[in-house]
């Protein structure tokens, strides 16, 4: 049950498209946030049988911490299963830096702290519902925990979600947080087997892991809470005729976002807005970027991905105008630089807006977006800039509007129009 569980879990977990180990990694350690509350529950039941069993003979410490060890056998083994399954799959498709023994070792620190903490559970309340308390109890736990701060998902066996590509990527943090997991695992389990056996060297132990599990802690809050990409792995790039830069993992999307972001980069140029370089970030990365270069958000290759990055990208080029009728204005250029057809709008003006935008000519409308962009990202587009008598009085500036020259262009039609007459300038 846990290794299809497992499988099932991890799967789900893999970011689609992202071929490379550290996906993996990400995906097997994100499968504890279910597998982890199964264990749990698993370990106390049989906690809960064997306290009410009775047996009151005198235990070593070694027959006391035997059985939660075979049941962590267990566990362990169906991770193995499961992390052997996707290194397979890895292997055929993927690439990157290879397995990371200490990502392997967190996901397998994670399950024995669920195994541990559902054993004295169930060995401390030995009711019907234990594994009930124990599952739903270590999974709350743990997601409480993990929603915390930045840092605190770091304390727990299976980190935050959505999950990302560049998450998993600081070095030092798996081997880390593995100390950690095992530390405290450790702790538990031998003060539990020093309550039970009233056996001093066990509680001697047990402080021992516990110093282990502190230096863990202390090695987590040391590392940097964000680290920058270029330090952990080179992008793939397209560097023609903009360059475009991905995670490795999703070096496949490159051709696409290429496509997408360079129609964007040539509406764009002239304007505040232009750029010719594209990086892919994570979406926690705070940094800032050079100017030129704009970050954008893949979360993975499905059917979309560059349609979707655009459009998150082109939604900040201007700041929304709810109530108000520039906004209708607004929603004309943002489906023009997403290359969707042009609304129809809730007013009239916006409609005879968008019929005259639409027979404007590509150039036109890029000469139309350098004339007036300060206008669109700060919500002060009017109705006469759409066919209006709106000569610039710079020297500079070519003579505009003109009347949009039918035939040489075919153009993008409105969504809807309501059948009133185009508006030409004079």
């Amino acid at each position: 049950m846990l290794l299809v569980l497992g499988l099932v879990t991890a799967w789900s977990v893999l970011i689609p498209g992202v071929m490379d180990w550290d996906n993996i990694m990400v995906a097997v350690i994100g499968s504890l946030r279910l597998t982890g509350p199964v264990a749990a529950a698993f370990a106390a039941w049989i906690a809960a049988r064997r306290r009410r069993a009775g047996r009151r003979r005198t235990l070593t410490t070694w027959q006391a911490v035997r059985p939660p060890l075979a049941i962590l056998m267990v566990v362990v083994g169906s991770f193995a299963a499961t992390m052997t399954v996707l290194t397979v799959r890895a292997l055929l498709t993927g690439e990157g830096n290879g397995l990371r023994a200490g990502g392997v070792a967190l996901g397998a620190a994670g399950l024995a702290l669920y195994v541990v903490a559902g054993w004295v559970a169930g060995w401390l309340a030995p009711v019907a519902v234990a594994p009930l308390i124990a599952g739903f109890g270590t999974y709350a736990l743990f997601t409480w925990v993990a929603s915390g701060a930045p840092w605190a998902d770091r304390l727990t066996p299976a980190g935050r979600e959505p999950y990302d590509a560049f998450r998993m990527m600081p070095l030092g943090t798996f081997t880390a947080q593995a100390l950690w997991l095992v530390g405290i695992s450790v702790a538990l389990l031998l003060g539990w087997a020093a309550f039970v056996t009233r056996q001093a060297l066990a509680l001697a132990a047990a402080m021992i892991a516990l110093l282990a599990a502190g230096t863990g802690v202390a090695r987590l809050l040391s590392e940097p809470q964000a680290v920058a990409v270029s330090e952990n792995f080179a992008y793939s790039c397209q560097e023609w005729p903009i360059v475009v830069c991905v995670h490795p993992g999703m070096r496949g999307g490159l051709g696409e976002l290429g496509s997408t972001f360079t129609t964007i980069a040539a509406r764009l140029a002239g304007t505040p807005a232009a750029f010719n370089r594209v990086e892919q970030r994570s979406r926690s990365d705070a940094d800032k970027v050079a100017k030129g270069v704009v970050p954008i958000y893949v979360d993975d290759l499905d059917a979309g991905y560059a349609a979707r990055a655009a459009s998150e990208f082109v939604e900040q080029l201007a700041r929304p105008c709810p109530g108000s009728p520039a906004d209708g204005y607004r929603a004309i250029v943002i489906a023009w630089l997403r290359d969707e057809p042009l609304p129809s709008g809730p007013l009239a003006e916006h409609r005879r807006a968008a019929t005259w935008f639409a027979h404007l000519t590509e150039t036109q409308r890029r000469d139309w977006l350098r004339m007036f962009y300060t206008d669109f990202a700060t919500c002060r587009l009017q109705s006469r800039y759409f066919g209006g008598d709106v000569r610039r009085d710079a020297p500079a500036a070519p003579s505009y509007p003109m009347n949009p020259p039918f035939g040489r262009e075919t153009p993008d039609a409105p969504a809807e129009t309501d059948g009133s007459p185009l508006v030409t300038p004079r």
